[in-house]
């Protein structure tokens, strides 16, 4: 369904086999680079939660597609390579807040407000339910019955 729907299905199709064929985590295919492509020996450089890092081997298939979504995309040897069809690195949080602000990626991403909070401006913003649907649609192209 990812590889036929949607409005990127290249792109979700190439990170669902990144992570069928890695087991490595979202972070490590938002973080990989097409400098980290060891085209010769199939492998790719993933750097990965708790600065964890590590050379995994890859299908040539696989290695075939991220080098040309690399090159489709105008991804920098040593930028994000997975990248949405207009060339912008595909980090959702990032994209709402400078797209939304700091209080509505906050909500976005699920992130609670605490005790610890106390004293800081988090204490003050906050985003409605509303204003993350909104978010959404700006992000997917569809519409939302909240937004």
């Amino acid at each position: 369904i990812a590889a036929t729907t949607g409005n990127d299905p290249a792109l979700d199709a190439l990170i669902l086999r990144i992570h069928t064929e890695t087991a490595c985590r979202r972070g490590g295919a938002l973080a990989l680079r097409p400098q980290d492509l060891d085209t010769d020996q199939c492998l790719i450089f993933l750097r990965e939660k708790g600065e964890a890092v590590r050379w995994q081997p890859i299908s040539p298939t696989l290695m075939r597609h991220l080098q040309q979504h690399a090159h489709d995309r105008h991804a920098p040897k040593d930028g994000q390579l997975l990248r949405y069809k207009r060339g912008n690195p595909i980090t959702t949080l990032t994209w709402v807040e400078r797209n939304f602000g700091y209080a509505i990626a906050r909500a976005y991403a699920g992130h609670t407000y605490s005790t610890g909070d106390a004293g800081t401006t988090t204490t003050y913003v906050r985003a409605t339910i509303q204003e993350i649907a909104t978010a959404l649609v700006a992000l997917t192209g569809e519409p939302h019955p909240l937004a």
